[in-house]
């Protein structure tokens, strides 16, 4: 027996003078500094996070994390056409207690696995990560 997927559906606005919002949320004021490429970024650093702290929450781990994304946006050679072409995620992880043995490569991993913005991205991101202090491939 096939097992339906779970479906997640999701909707914003843009009124007329550039707040957003998001299914009866507040609106958020974005300055118009804010570029729809710095959107896309912004929602895959909260998607990883998220992830992470699905799977942190899952094994018993606590953490405090800053992350950054950056981008480049040029043509591509496929088609001609602008979009991003090399994206970044850089994430500072503090973790509490660390997982023993392959723990911590199973617990990235399935960070950013299960974020669906990095799965929807085509180049994928390259992540960066800082764990506790140290670099972890």
């Amino acid at each position: 027996m096939k097992l339906k997927a779970k479906e997640f559906s999701y909707a914003i606005a843009v009124d007329h003078v550039g707040r957003a919002t998001a299914e009866g949320y507040a609106p958020v004021e974005l300055d118009a500094a804010w570029k729809p490429e710095h959107l896309v970024l912004a929602g895959l650093v909260r998607c990883t996070l998220l992830s992470l702290r699905y799977h942190a929450d899952r094994i018993g781990v606590d953490f405090t994390a800053r992350a950054s994304s950056s981008a480049r946006v040029t043509r591509r050679e496929s088609d001609g056409r602008y979009a991003f072409v090399e994206i970044g995620v850089e994430i500072d992880l503090e973790l509490e207690p660390a997982p023993p043995g392959d723990g911590l490569a199973a617990l990235i991993a399935c960070a950013q696995r299960d974020c669906f913005v990095a799965a929807s991205l085509d180049p994928p991101p390259a992540y960066r990560w800082r764990v506790n202090g140290s670099e972890v491939s």
